[in-house]
């Protein structure tokens, strides 16, 4: 059963969510096998506390990892990476269904490597569910800042 705030943007924006049985989908690994695509296909959304008390969602493909350098540089402060409890505290979301859209009062960044695929699936607030959508309109609905702040599977650690 996905959130009531989340339908509302679906409905809103003519979008319908894929729903699986009840926490099928809570890591990036599994939703692209449950969707049958690439993992980086995968619209993984993180939560981060900065320094300033102040809480960031990005959003990003699921094969990436989150280069701290890059996030510091365009949040311009450090930050690290929300537990479970401030994440569903601050989002209304458990982390693994975490929705890029339908958060209220928090800033987000979305990666810009998510262009590069066709389809994305962030989750519609659930552990078991994806929105089918194309970076522009993900984009659009979420209002979120296009930045740099993961490296490619493969490329070296900082």
């Amino acid at each position: 059963m996905l959130p009531e705030k989340v339908q509302r943007v679906l409905e809103a924006h003519n979008l319908k969510a894929i729903e699986f049985e009840e926490g099928s989908t809570p890591t990036s690994v599994l939703a692209a096998r449950k969707l049958g695509v690439a993992v980086g296909n995968i619209a993984k959304s993180l939560l981060f506390l900065g320094k300033d008390g102040r809480y960031r969602l990005l959003v990003c493909p699921g094969d990436r990892k989150v280069s701290n350098a890059k996030l510091k540089a365009a949040l311009g402060v450090k930050s690290r990476m929300a537990s479970a409890e401030e994440t569903l505290g601050a989002t209304g979301f458990k982390p693994g269904g975490v929705c890029p859209f339908g958060v209220e009062g928090i800033e987000i960044l979305l990666d810009g490597s998510l262009a590069d695929y066709g389809t994305l699936y962030p989750a519609a607030g659930t552990d078991s569910s994806g929105v089918p959508l194309d970076f522009e309109t993900l984009k659009r609905i979420t209002g979120g800042r296009v930045c740099d702040c993961t490296q490619a599977p493969g490329e070296p650690a900082e």
